[in-house]
């Protein structure tokens, strides 16, 4: 579901294919379309939501959080698997995969939650 959203331009509060992606729209947008849960609208808010995992434990699903403007958890992406997350960067750009051993990620990483999905 997130990967059907590549290369929809990001928006501030988009949270729609039709509007565009911010990082959390994204998010909620993925997780309420694919298996009905709402998230909170916000990065920092989802960073409350599930159960934390370590880096080492990540799953394909995992919100993964970053400090990205001076703040904690002010990003959030989903993780794929194979070390990469998909997520909506920041204005001027699209929803896109990256890799979170790229050092950019890897010195702003707060940390990761798994939302319990009810299959």
């Amino acid at each position: 579901m997130a990967l059907m959203a590549l290369g929809v331009d990001y928006r501030d509060g988009g949270r729609s294919h039709v509007t565009g992606f911010d990082c959390s729209g994204l998010v909620a947008h993925v997780f309420e379309e694919a298996y009905g849960i709402r998230l909170p609208r916000n990065a920092l808010s989802q960073s409350e939501a599930g159960l934390p995992v370590s880096l080492d434990q990540l799953e394909p699903g995992d919100l993964v959080f970053y400090d990205t403007l001076g703040r904690p958890y002010s990003h959030v992406g989903i993780y794929l698997g194979d070390g990469r997350f998909v997520h909506a960067p920041k204005s001027g750009s699209s929803v896109r995969v990256e890799s979170l051993r790229s050092a950019y990620w890897v010195k702003r990483f707060n940390g990761a939650r798994r939302i319990e999905l009810s299959l």
